[in-house]
């Protein structure tokens, strides 16, 4: 199968992650533009030349993977910030009618972003004005959306009359929204006529109230008029759509359907609601497991691989959370060690394990990975993440699960030492200690970035060593870098040691 893949954006995550996913099976070639085309955070990709690059290639793929959001703004960000007229947008839309004109057998598999609100001040990756109107931007519009649909206390109808943004911030804001929403709805048009395959809508942050809420029930409402919901799904998400949508591609090319059976740390786990999303965990399963073309099965029995998903007991925190701020019910209300012992049972009767660790957002649960490192079994599953959100994990790992053929162990130990040992560990002790003594912060690394870089690979070397899976796959940390100047994510190259004549 080839398929060219035009991504979300130039992140790891984005970019790096599905062609190391890909390269685990040999039946996958991807075809992906540079890097260099693709833009750099706020700055949007060169849209002529990846023109150019889709039309150079579209001849020659059975599929195409496609972020909307790349093709019409260049990207996540520069969605967020476009100052686009709606017969601009209108004009980049229809380059996707031109690709199936010039292919006709080619299956568009899309993804456009229902625009985030996030509840904090933070210009990093909204417009200027999100640095000290941010969390009254979404607070207002949460509480006239609950008020709407519930009333408010007079507390709250207090708080909203008290807030206070320039209408001229509210306009820019809303003017943008709208045409991104149009975009999402007018992309219903294309899937209507066939000129797209299969369409996911990812909420990035979601919030059940407020703006994205209210955009997300605008496109529901005319998904449901133009009876598409089986060619649609919106759930939270957003940098494990591409990887979502490569796995269906994969399925409906090689005409295959795998059962999954899902097994959960805590009996709360199916029904806690992560952070940053709007639904139960469970929900979100269902979602994802469709979105990749697979089904879920009652028993372990009737199942290809299983999904164990380390969940929180009863409440989700962040994963660098130190350990006596811990909510009490990741003990009390989950029995980390017999999941572990569960997981040692099903690859001792020979199931396939696939790691879900969603246990806290940011980062992955060192407890669990340090239980199944004694129980030398981490080289045994054959997919793990434990990133970001919930949605985020859980797509990275059913993909890695259903694609994964020959040479997984690499893409293991990089999601361990990223997810767990960066995120999780790593992160918060170079933010906490040693920028301080370096006279840098979170997003300003002035002209030491090289130093940065250094500090976090030497130290997650380290973390890797204390494992006892290090002594069976030694790992080579060969570049740590930080492609949007700040600490919450790393671009990183390993390089897995094998044993001798041991197959992987």
């Amino acid at each position: 199968m080839k398929t060219l893949l035009i991504p979300l954006d130039e992140r790891p995550c984005n970019y790096q992650y599905p062609q190391m996913i890909s390269q685990t099976n040999h039946q996958i070639e991807l075809i992906i533009p540079p890097q260099s085309l693709l833009g750099n955070k706020k700055k949007p990709a060169s849209l002529e030349k990846l023109d150019c690059f889709i039309y150079e290639h579209i001849h020659q793929v059975d599929n195409m993977v496609l972020s909307i959001d790349m093709l019409v703004y260049g990207g996540l960000i520069p969605s967020r910030l476009h100052n686009k007229k709606k017969e601009e947008l209108i004009s980049r839309l229809n380059i996707i009618k031109r690709l199936k004109e010039m292919n006709p057998k080619l299956k568009i598999y899309a993804f456009n972003c229902i625009m985030r609100c996030p509840s904090y001040n933070s210009a990093q990756e909204e417009p200027d004005y999100y640095e000290e109107y941010g969390y009254q931007l979404f607070r207002r519009k949460y509480l006239l959306d609950y008020q709407q649909r519930h009333g408010l206390t007079m507390e709250e109808e207090k708080e909203l009359e008290s807030i206070c943004i320039p209408q001229d911030i509210i306009d820019d804001y809303e003017k943008r929204r709208n045409l991104n929403t149009f975009v999402n709805i007018q992309i219903l048009s294309y899937l209507e006529n066939k000129d797209i395959d299969f369409l996911v809508i990812p909420q990035d942050d979601s919030s059940p109230y407020g703006y994205t809420a209210i955009s997300q029930q605008e496109v529901i409402q005319v998904l449901k008029e133009k009876h598409l919901d089986q060619q649609v799904m919106i759930y939270p998400g957003a940098d494990e759509v591409a990887l979502s949508l490569l796995t269906r591609a994969y399925h409906d090319f090689y005409q295959f359907k795998p059962k999954v059976y899902p097994y959960y740390a805590s009996i709360l786990g199916p029904t806690i609601i992560p952070n940053y999303e709007d639904r139960p965990m469970y929900e979100s399963l269902k979602s994802h497991i469709r979105v990749c073309g697979a089904r879920i099965v009652a028993t372990p029995q009737e199942a290809d691989f299983i999904l164990a998903i380390n969940a929180p007991g009863k409440i989700m925190q962040e994963s660098f959370v130190d350990e006596k701020e811990k909510d009490i019910t990741y003990t009390s209300y989950r029995q980390l060690l017999d999941f572990a012992y569960t997981i040692q049972e099903y690859i001792e009767q020979g199931y396939h394990v696939a790691l879900c660790d969603s246990a806290f957002s940011n980062g992955g649960d060192i407890q669990l990975i340090e239980y199944l490192d004694e129980l030398n079994l981490l080289d045994k599953l054959i997919s793990y993440a434990g990133w970001n959100t919930n949605c985020n994990t859980l797509g990275t790992t059913l993909a890695q699960a259903c694609l994964g053929e020959t040479n997984m162990i690499k893409n293991i130990c990089f999601r361990i030492i990223e997810d767990v040992f960066y995120q999780a560990c790593v992160r918060k002790e170079v933010v906490n200690y040693n920028l301080p003594c370096l006279g840098l912060s979170y997003y300003d690394f002035k002209n030491q970035q090289d130093q940065v870089e250094q500090i976090i690979k030497d130290k997650l070397q380290e973390y890797y060593k204390s494992l006892k899976i290090s002594q069976k796959y030694p790992v080579i940390i060969h570049r740590i870098n930080l492609p949007w100047k700040r600490m919450f994510e790393i671009g990183m190259e390993i390089e897995v040691c094998y044993e001798r004549n041991n197959e992987v």
